[in-house]
């Protein structure tokens, strides 16, 4: 007997170890790559809804009436402090914004940056909540097929989740005559009104693209912008320049290297504290403060808040050894601006034109000759920017400049180099210049004209 009821208890222990191992089983082949990758992400994605006013005009009675219109998009955490990233057409023209993360909790939020050619802006979720920060990957090894993840805001269903794969790389995308897209990565994870801004995820929970567009009538047409792209475009909205009104005089590279990313310096502006701190061409930044670096975004995120009596330690890898050097930022000298980069007008900060750049202003994209070309231009110039675009209804179209028209000068300078056109739009005294007038060639010919400044958006720096 006492055989029987022993066998009983070793039967009845194997079936509860069995039931448990396909228990086990049967979590583990459900917790896909997918769902892991959904996971590791989730927290650093978070839903943005604003609001913007109308104005309705009702002709029978002449009345204008006052309403709201509700938005909605999609931000990525790049920096635990609250420092968002998303489209500038989420946040363009709102008069609130708030956002809800992953675990309900609803903060208000403002506008920090924006690009509007890029469609890139920078927020800022108020009142200093610890968030999670999202994995950055790379955009550069990308293949069809791959399987890639949409999380956002779709139709106002929060953190909605969808998948896909990659459908084709490179795509040129023309919504209207002001917002064109070069090099999008399409997919046909389903990508809704409410995802703009959000991330496109690979298999890793990685964020490789940022979702900005679909085809309008078409099914599972979506579009991202690939994060290689994006990261130094975050990196100039994020700008300790712009953000603190700081300065360090680097200008480098994000380079993959196989296993991550790593931040190479290409140039130290001279006499400036990155000189000074003996920080030389080629090197690697491995660390700034207590922020390990990858890329520009983690360099300029890593010197936010420093101040110019503040010494940052910094690590670089030179020739192959570790050296440690110090960093003392210095505040940012008046004329100093990172074109194509803004700030919301609302401030009670100086006003400036030039960091609107020349296609704000303007209404030109600009590029220098090479020097192949510059046989057409006239004797009489040392060289020119040549018009690549021309925004319909600015300053520029109005006075019918072309684009492949030369631009030898405005006012009484030249226009041979980008450095040209920053000294004319810095001007402190560009209001005076209005009408501004301009010098171009086209078939040969000299051809003059002047462009109203009167119009033109001032863009506060802050």
């Amino acid at each position: 007997m006492k055989n029987k009821f022993l066998a009983i208890m070793l039967t009845a222990g194997c079936l509860c170890q069995f039931l448990s191992s396909a228990t086990l089983d049967a979590a583990s082949i459900r917790e896909t790559p997918l769902v892991r990758a959904v996971k590791r992400a989730q927290t650093a994605v978070v839903n943005i809804h604003t609001e913007k006013s109308a104005e309705e005009s009702n002709s029978v009675f002449g009345t204008t009436n006052r309403g709201k219109i509700n938005g909605m998009g999609t931000g990525i955490v790049i920096d635990e402090r609250g420092y968002l990233v998303t489209n500038n057409h989420v946040i363009a023209g709102v008069d609130s914004l708030e956002v809800s993360l992953y675990d309900g909790s609803r903060y208000s939020a403002h506008v920090v940056t924006f690009d509007r050619e890029h469609d890139l802006a920078i927020i800022k979720v108020d009142g200093n909540p610890k968030l999670d920060v999202m994995e950055i990957g790379t955009s550069s090894d990308l293949m069809l097929g791959e399987t890639v993840i949409a999380v956002g805001n779709a139709f106002g269903y929060v953190h909605t989740v969808t998948s896909g794969i990659i459908s084709s790389l490179s795509r040129d995308v023309e919504v209207n005559e002001e917002q064109q897209y070069k090099n999008l990565i399409q997919t046909d994870a389903s990508i809704n009104p409410g995802n703009s801004g959000g991330p496109l995820l690979n298999l890793d929970g990685e964020v490789i693209g940022i979702n900005v567009a679909i085809r309008a009538g078409a099914q599972r047409i979506g579009f991202a912008i690939p994060i290689d792209d994006a990261r130094e475009l975050i990196a100039k909205l994020m700008s300790v320049e712009v953000l603190d009104k700081m300065y360090h005089g680097l200008t480098t590279r994000c380079v993959h290297n196989g296993g991550g990313h790593e931040l190479i310096v290409d140039r130290v502006k001279s006499g400036s504290p990155a000189d000074k701190a003996g920080l030389k061409p080629g090197d690697v930044i491995v660390r700034m403060g207590t922020v390990g670096i990858n890329d520009g975004v983690d360099l300029e995120r890593s010197l936010l808040g420093v101040q110019s009596t503040d010494s940052v330690p910094v690590i670089v890898v030179r020739d192959e050894t570790e050296q440690q050097l110090s960093l003392t930022l210095e505040r940012l000298q008046k004329g100093q601006f990172l074109h194509g980069v803004e700030t919301p007008q609302n401030q009670t900060e100086p006003v400036v034109y030039s960091q609107a750049g020349a296609w704000d202003v303007l209404g030109l994209k600009l590029v220098e000759l090479a020097e192949t070309s510059k046989n057409r231009v006239s004797p009489r110039y040392r060289g020119g920017m040549q018009v690549t675009n021309v925004r319909p209804g600015s300053p520029a179209a109005s006075n019918g400049i072309k684009r492949g028209d030369i631009l030898v000068g405005l006012h009484v300078w030249e226009t041979v180099n980008e450095e040209n056109i920053s000294y004319v739009l810095d001007h402190p005294q560009l209001e005076t210049f209005s009408p501004l007038k301009f010098f171009i060639l086209r078939n040969g010919e000299t051809l003059y004209g002047h462009l109203s400044l009167k119009n033109i958006p001032k863009t506060a720096s802050r």
